[in-house]
């Protein structure tokens, strides 16, 4: 391996820190170096194996479209310590994952698993979601409005309204909602180290492996009955879909049926709550954008692509080379570990003028923040459905809003976004 292609090791200490993602400057400016200079290079950092991170848009973007040559499922599908991937293993007889979703699939599990709700999720079929989730938008607005001229918009709002959204698909009561705030705030909580409840605990590098165990416990007890009830009267909902599912002859494992239902509810979730608080960041800081928006609801949905470019709710995957390759002259062997880092590819100066300003734009829906190819986030459409719908609603009634405090990040290398914003408002 040539001393070139290595990152260097002050900018690989700060791709694996989840601190590093919470305050973004450093980060983000590494990022850029490593566009400009090294955009595959290889990262050795203490506790980790080494892994390429991948910097570049075009590269990710190409990378992406081969999931014949670069899997999900070979190694850890996400970036996590050499001492949790061999916790995951000897917890599971070999394999590296926890739980098992279209994120950890491949050919040919992954199109099987992916078709069984993809009539769902599809850009013709979620329009029939949408008076349902105007109704619960309108509802959060009069939740935000009720609170004054103040509030912490992640903590009072933006955790609320998509979780609502999330549970009418999924077909869960909506007296639920606190215990799967309450799960789901668990299993993010697990991988951002701001949180801070044991100081010890942040320290030991297998902590995250251990707390997914304990967050797969709680969707496990939560789901697997409502599953069983759904397979005698089978309701039309994903539930339903996922608990009767049928995968080559046979019923679906239960294992892989929870982990199904787990993802849905967490990642449908944290995608919009992270992208909605993001805009209002982004608004927030630039009060020339906020007032062309207001002026022009057309420019909703690409406030909305914005919001997510910017924000990158998730921050990155890893891929597996399954043979020898050549990237940018760069030899890859088999069973490389790649960073697609998907941060960096959205700041991106080739693919984005002023990248790294929140600015509404037609280019924003080149982002990459929903992933790209065969596995392209399969929720992408009624994410965007319910932020727009939310923005049309917020938009109509807000006269102004400022931030009001220090907002905070989230310190976590995986998923991130706002972990705290508070703002004062006026509605009118």
């Amino acid at each position: 391996m040539s001393h070139a292609a290595n990152v260097p090791e002050a900018i690989g200490a700060l791709i694996v820190s989840p601190k590093a993602y919470a305050t973004q400057k450093e980060l983000l400016a590494g990022f850029r170096w490593l566009r400009r200079n090294n955009p595959l290079g290889r990262v050795e950092s203490e506790g980790f194996d080494p892994f390429w991170a991948v910097s570049a848009h075009a590269d990710i973007v190409e990378i992406s479209r081969r999931a014949d040559l670069f899997h999900n499922g070979d190694r850890a599908s996400t970036l996590v310590p050499r001492a949790a991937d061999e916790l995951a293993r000897s917890l599971t007889g070999g394999s590296p994952h926890l739980m098992r979703t279209l994120l950890q699939m491949d050919a040919p599990d992954h199109a099987q698993y992916r078709q069984l709700t993809q009539a769902w999720f599809a850009q013709s079929s979620i329009g029939s979601f949408e008076d349902r989730i105007r109704a619960i938008a309108r509802r959060a607005v009069d939740r935000m409005a009720e609170r004054g001229h103040s509030c912490d918009f992640v903590r009072d709002v933006a955790v609320y309204y998509p979780l609502q959204v999330v549970m009418h698909v999924l077909g869960l009561p909506e007296e639920d909602e606190p215990l799967l705030l309450s799960l789901t705030q668990e299993l993010f909580r697990s991988q951002d180290e701001a949180s801070g409840r044991d100081a010890r605990a942040s320290r030991n590098p297998a902590r995250h492996a251990m707390r997914l165990c304990e967050a797969f416990t709680g969707f496990s007890s939560y789901f697997t009955p409502l599953m069983e009830e759904r397979r005698g009267r089978p309701r039309n909902d994903l539930v339903s879909v996922i608990g009767n599912a049928v995968i080559d002859g046979k019923p679906i494992d239960r294992f892989e049926a929870i982990s199904y239902c787990m993802v849905l509810a967490t990642a449908g979730h944290h995608t919009a709550a992270a992208a909605m608080s993001g805009a209002i960041w982004g608004l927030c800081e630039n009060a020339d954008e906020l007032r062309k928006v207001k002026a022009d609801r057309h420019l909703v949905p690409q406030l909305v692509e914005e919001a997510v470019r910017w924000t990158t709710p998730a921050q990155h995957v890893m891929r597996t080379a399954t043979e020898d390759t050549m990237i940018r002259g760069r030899r890859i062997a088999r069973g490389d570990w790649l960073m697609l880092c998907y941060l960096s590819a959205n700041r991106d100066e080739d693919a984005f003028e002023e990248a790294d300003r929140f600015r509404v734009r037609d280019s924003a829906r080149r982002s990459l923040a929903f992933g790209y190819g065969a596995h392209a986030c399969l929720g992408q459409h009624l994410a965007r459905l319910e932020m727009r719908v939310f923005f049309e609603e917020l938009l109509a009634r807000l006269a102004w809003i400022e931030i009001a405090g220090v907002p905070r990040r989230s310190a976590s290398v995986f998923v991130g976004g706002p972990r705290t914003l508070p703002v004062r408002f006026a509605m009118m």
